[in-house]
């Protein structure tokens, strides 16, 4: 079975190096026989303040940009959030992203590729988990962090990763197809 994987560049700022990050992991999710991709960059997707008069948990969009932003997530089965960590926590972008909407993010897997200095984001992806888990999905333990990034960016503004990077992603992907499947199902067979 295909799943959709939904890939969130979660950085906006101008001298952002999440795009190359994300690109050498969208490359590794494609190679994966059950997910189809999406890459999503909340840059080009210039969500503004949430600016929504309702709850989101109401889903009563008035706005162009949050209906595309529902249809998009919501037609999701799965995540993976590439992120730096600025100043020990995440892009306030990307916490604006999750809280345009509830139930879109609902019952489902979320896994993290974080990149930065000697914690390789790992202190982002800790506080992600809190947000994520209060809109309802199950973070995965398993992740990609990246300590000293830049150390893998070539001339050419390439990212070129480690076989333990490789491995890692892999890895992720794997539990992260199994989280996917149990949770589709669960949707699927939801019983009131």
């Amino acid at each position: 079975m295909t799943y959709q994987l939904k890939i969130i560049i979660g950085s906006t700022r101008p001298s952002r190096k999440g795009p190359i990050v994300a690109d050498w992991f969208l490359k590794i999710a494609q190679q994966h026989p059950n997910f189809e991709v999406e890459l999503l960059d909340l840059k080009e997707i210039n969500l503004p303040f949430m600016d929504e008069p309702e709850h989101p948990r109401l889903q009563k969009y008035t706005k162009a940009h949050t209906k595309k932003w529902s249809n998009t997530i919501d037609s999701a089965d799965a995540f993976v959030i590439v992120t730096p960590e600025y100043n020990y926590g995440y892009p306030a972008t990307l916490k604006n992203a999750l809280d345009y909407l509830s139930a879109e993010w609902n019952e489902k897997p979320m896994a993290f590729v974080s990149y930065g200095g000697v914690s390789g984001g790992t202190r982002a992806v800790q506080d992600l988990k809190l947000p994520v888990t209060t809109l309802g999905m199950m973070p995965i333990p398993q992740a990609v962090n990246i300590p000293f990034f830049t150390q893998f960016i070539n001339e050419n503004n390439v990212f070129e990763a480690n076989p333990p990077l490789e491995r890692s992603a892999t890895a992720m992907l794997n539990s992260l197809q199994r989280w996917t499947k149990a949770l589709k199902n669960m949707r699927e067979n939801h019983v009131e």
